[in-house]
Order: C-alpha cells, then sequence, then structure tokens
C-alpha cells in the first residue's frame, strides 16, 4: 500500500497530477487538480489511495490524509465507485457530509452526481454512526447550518454550469473551469456565472 508520495509536481492536468519522486513519475487522479496549482515545480507530499481492480491499477491523489480517509470510506458504500466517491470529496467538506449522513439529509446527498435516492440510502446506512466518531464532526445546529450552506452552493454552482452551457459552451470548456469555481465560496449563481465568464475568455 502507497500511503503517500513526496517529490515534485511537475504537470497539471485536467483530471490529475505528475509527480515525479526518484526518477519516477507517478500520475495521480484526484477531485480538484488546480488546488496543487501553487505547488507547481515544488517539492510536496501528496497522500493516495491505490485501486486495483481487473483491468487497471489507479492511484488516486488527495492533499491531506483526512481527505484520503474520506475518499476510502465512501468508496465502501455499495453502488459507488472510484469515480462518484473523487466526485464527492472534491465538492463536500468533510464536516457537511457527515453532519449530511448523521442528520439523514437526503436533499444534500443526492446533489452528487450519480447519487439517487437508493445510493443516498444506502450511504446513510452504511456510514452513519461511523463517520462522525472517525472524524470527530457532532451535529450541532452551527454545524447542520453548515451543510444547509453546503446544499446552496452546490445548487448555485449547477445553475451557473447550466446557464454557460445555455450560452453555448460545451462541457469539455467547462470541465476546465469547474476545479477553480469549486474554491469560490460566494454561494451566488450570478457570481460563478461572472466568473465562469471570465474564466473562459482568458487567452
Amino acid at each position: 500500500m502507497i500511503a503517500y508520495i513526496y517529490g515534485k509536481l511537475e504537470i497539471i492536468n485536467e483530471t490529475s497530477i505528475i509527480l515525479e519522486a526518484n526518477g519516477v513519475g507517478y500520475e495521480l487522479v484526484c477531485a480538484n487538480p488546480l488546488h496543487f496549482q501553487s505547488k507547481l515545480g515544488e517539492k510536496l507530499r501528496v497522500y493516495t489511495f491505490h485501486h486495483v481492480r481487473e483491468d487497471a491499477q489507479i492511484l488516486y491523489g488527495f492533499a491531506d490524509p483526512e481527505e484520503k480517509q474520506l475518499f476510502s470510506r465512501v468508496l465502501q458504500v455499495s453502488g459507488i465507485g472510484p469515480k462518484g466517491a473523487l466526485s464527492i470529496v472534491g465538492t463536500a467538506s468533510v464536516n457537511d457530509l457527515v453532519v449530511a449522513i448523521e442528520t439523514e439529509d437526503e436533499k444534500f446527498l443526492t446533489r452528487f452526481p450519480g447519487v439517487g435516492k437508493k445510493t443516498a440510502r444506502q450511504m446513510i446506512l452504511d456510514l452513519k454512526g461511523k463517520l462522525a466518531v472517525e472524524f470527530n464532526v457532532t451535529t450541532q445546529e452551527k454545524q447542520t447550518e453548515t451543510t444547509t450552506m453546503g446544499m446552496e452552493t452546490i445548487q448555485a454552482l449547477e445553475e451557473a454550469l447550466e446557464a454557460l452551457r445555455s450560452l453555448g459552451y460545451a462541457d469539455k470548456e467547462l470541465k476546465k473551469i469547474i476545479p477553480k469555481l469549486k474554491q469560490e465560496t460566494n454561494g451566488k449563481t450570478d457570481h460563478y456565472i461572472r466568473m465562469g465568464l471570465a474564466l473562459l475568455t482568458q487567452k
């Protein structure tokens, strides 16, 4: 099991980064590769999850151990594969996801791509009571409010992306700017649209 790789960040792609360590370039699939943009050309430690299946072996990269741990737990849920787990980890904070599961907030969980009501119920069934202890999260009122804010942010981003599609931008173009948009905490649809247009028109 490869716990982490320490090396020089050589390349940032749409879905992955290339980290060189001891003369070997490791491709690490990440939820938000642009999260590492400021470290390009520098040495850093990226935590990894080695996923093995019959037809491929893939290394997934994470900025911190907590993010990696959450990915591994979500991946254990029946009906969720690596792609889905990565999308969830890249969209929601640990606190928001744990609170949503503990409060059985299906509306929040079904906002993730590929997560329907059946999968949301399975997440609650498999993870409730476990993540809260593992990540030391309690369902206090303030944290519940944070979850609601997370829902609103996700919805605003989805609405902004749909608006950009209606303006003629292709999903391939939008995919490139989504990681950058996710870094914003404004949570307003018009803000995401303005920022999206600015990113799409950059030379």
